[in-house]
């Protein structure tokens, strides 16, 4: 979505469960005048946590009024030499079952296919998909490389109703300015942080005062009292490094200076109750 966007919106890591909440990105287009709502869901898992349960909550109300779904898969690797799974990915198959009885057209996009040089090894793969259920179109792209992500733009507008759905030309998304704070400082703890404590970690804006130095106070949260521990590091060195890359990122996002000052804060058990996991699953929200 960022790449298509041309504007970073969604927070990305190698770990799963990154992104929390729907998150609406339009991208406008002159010819013809076109305007793409795109809304990036959390990937439908199986909820094994509250916490989980409100992503996979998050990610079909994002489905809900969809006039087209794009459904991403990773396409396999022999890059470093191994022997690529060509079968439907593990991960996948609940989400797969999830779209079970949705009349909406369904567009398969596999990503990463700059990861496998030997491009014969592609067909099979997408067979084994497409075996599962029917899709409108297969799209085998490479987000990080822009490749055929035109193509699958052309594929997405073929299945929207015509008609621009914003006034505003340069609307972009519904979401206030301290979501997207809280998200690149999560981000940046999600960057430096190992095994479990990625899960229960969450941000909270305190305070944000925008100027030409934006001021911004925030509380990471986590779950247990080792966690505290963890992201603090030694000496505090790891809430600096923490600290040092979310400025840096959000002042690139407002284009402005920051000054960000961050605490670090135990909710125990905060991912197993529902209420607080929805609450700080979606806490840019509010």
């Amino acid at each position: 979505m960022n790449r298509m966007l041309g504007q970073r919106l969604a927070i990305a890591t190698p770990k799963p469960g990154t992104t929390r909440t729907a998150i609406l990105g339009v991208c406008s287009i002159e010819r013809p005048p076109t305007q793409i709502a795109f809304v990036d869901t959390p990937g439908l898992l199986t909820p094994r946590s509250a916490l989980h349960e409100v992503l996979v909550e998050q990610a079909q109300l994002g489905l809900a009024e969809a006039d087209v779904i794009v459904f991403l898969t990773e396409s396999p690797s022999d890059t470093r030499g191994d022997k690529p799974n060509l079968e439907v990915r593990d991960a996948d198959r609940p989400a797969l079952a999830m779209l079970e009885g949705l009349k909406t057209p369904v567009i398969l996009a596999v990503s990463k296919v700059d990861r496998l040089k030997n491009k014969q090894l592609l067909l099979p793969f997408l067979e084994a998909y497409q075996a599962l259920r029917p899709f409108v179109a297969v799209v085998p792209v490479s987000a990080q490389r822009g490749v055929n992500l035109d193509a699958l733009t052309k594929e997405i507008r073929a299945h929207l109703p015509e008609g621009l759905l914003y006034d505003d030309p340069e609307f972009l998304t519904d979401r206030p300015t301290r979501f997207f704070v809280a998200e690149l400082i999560r981000e940046a703890v999600l960057r430096h942080v190992q095994k479990e404590v990625p899960y229960g970690a969450a941000v909270i804006i305190d305070r944000m005062e925008e100027g030409p130095m934006t001021r911004i106070h925030a509380t990471i949260v986590v779950e247990k009292d080792g966690h505290k521990g963890i992201v603090i590091g030694k000496s505090g060195e790891r809430l600096k490094t923490i600290g040092t890359e979310a400025r840096q990122a959000i002042e690139q996002f407002l284009e402005c200076r920051v000054h960000l000052e961050l605490w670090v804060k135990v909710i125990d058990g905060w991912t197993a109750d529902p209420t607080k996991a929805r609450r700080l699953a979606t806490e840019g929200q509010s």
